[in-house]
């Protein structure tokens, strides 16, 4: 039974990494899409008058439809609108030492930017039922961006 009285829900506004990686489950044929996307956030020292930009990489997967979509349309640097929420999973690499990460669902996502990047695009509903089927295992690991961990956007 869920607690009334919690919640897990992400919102994101960023840039896209790189363009996303569509695989498709071997069981059940089920589309997931990866990827990751930079935020920004711009800080300000009053005494030295310098502002700095701090850029936080985010880790996405995108199930079926979503994942699909997500495939076709994103590319690196387009700009858009995740909703979504938190997944932490654990496995256990080749060399038996316990690995976990901590990754965003994205339940809806929205093109920002000009309306001529994104007139032929329609904003893709959020679909009941996004995650991982059950019973089943995906890949460990993922893919990061190029530019990870940088203080700078790739773009």
């Amino acid at each position: 039974m869920r607690d009334i009285n919690s919640m897990n829900k992400v919102i994101l506004i960023g840039r896209l990494g790189g363009k996303p990686e569509l695989r498709f489950l071997p069981q059940s044929e089920r589309a997931i899409a990866r990827f990751t996307l930079a935020t920004n956030e711009r800080s300000f020292n009053p005494k030295t008058n310098e502002s700095s930009v701090r850029v936080e990489w985010h880790k996405i997967i995108a199930w079926g439809k979503l994942g699909e979509f997500s495939e076709k349309y994103l590319t690196q640097g387009k700009q858009v609108y995740i909703e979504g929420k938190l997944r932490t999973r654990s496995w256990q690499d080749r060399d038996g030492n316990k690995r976990s990460t901590t990754e965003i669902e994205a339940q809806t996502i929205i093109l920002l930017g000009k309306r001529e990047e994104t007139a032929d695009v329609e904003p893709f509903p959020s679909p009941e039922g996004t995650g991982p089927e059950p019973g089943i295992e995906e890949e460990p690991g993922f893919r990061h961006g190029e530019g990870e961990g940088n203080d700078e956007v790739p773009f």
